[in-house]
């Protein structure tokens, strides 16, 4: 008899032990590099899922330094505003320091000159009193030699003043 495809039942033995067989591989396999592999898979999965984390954290991280920063460079405009501000009033001051101070110098050059001015006022008043002097000297010396009369000598003190007069003794 031939039979359909040679079955018989060796070959059918045969196939069940090749089945039964590649099962255990399978198995076998599955224990020694499908288990270490998953693990290492599974290990791989938790690494990046802690990077992801990480990443996340240091971004929070980062968006709260800048917030920081950005503050700050706030919070510098302001202070560099306030460090202007306290110079222009020092400078301010010290400018109405100097502009007092050189008042002051003003009124004391100012006094100065008019103390040496009436000093010399009173020189010149002196030195035309010692010029009167002088000419009343010579003026009794032409009265002693004309033998004059006293109203002659006073009439001529009189005239003589006229002439030298009050503006000549205050310029």
């Amino acid at each position: 008899m031939t039979r359909l495809f040679d079955l018989d039942f060796q070959l059918i033995h045969d196939s069940v032990l090749l089945g039964i067989s590649v099962f255990f591989l399978f198995l076998i396999l599955s224990y020694l590099l499908f288990d270490p592999a998953r693990k290492l898979m599974a290990d791989r999965q938790e690494r990046i899922r802690i990077d992801i984390a990480t990443a996340a954290d240091d971004k929070e991280k980062a968006r709260a330094l800048v917030a920081e920063y950005e503050a700050k460079l706030a919070g510098i405009d302001k202070e560099a505003e306030s460090i202007l501000s306290e110079a222009r009033k020092k400078a301010l001051a010290n400018e109405n320091k100097i502009v007092a101070e050189a008042k002051e110098e003003a009124a004391r050059i100012i006094a100065h000159a008019n103390e040496e001015a009436a000093l010399e006022q009173k020189r010149v008043a002196d030195e035309v009193k010692q010029q009167m002097i002088a000419v009343a000297a010579l003026m009794a010396q032409k009265v002693v030699t004309a033998n004059m009369n006293t109203q002659i000598q006073e009439s001529l003190v009189d005239e003589t003043l006229k002439e030298m007069g009050g503006s000549t003794w205050l310029s």
